[in-house]
């Protein structure tokens, strides 16, 4: 399932979840590299259209 992740900063990311634990998430994307986000640098995420 692919999400869109906003960032504390204004940026979005869209890609899917491949793994998280207590810290970050992974979030794997097509095209682009793939990408571990820090949680605290995340304002949400929801699911992409």
């Amino acid at each position: 399932m692919q999400v869109r992740v906003k960032l504390t900063d204004g940026e979005e990311v869209t890609g899917a979840i491949e793994y998280y634990d207590q810290s970050f998430i992974r979030l794997t994307r097509v095209g682009a590299p793939n990408l571990f986000i820090f949680k605290h640098d995340i304002k949400y995420i929801q699911e992409a259209s």
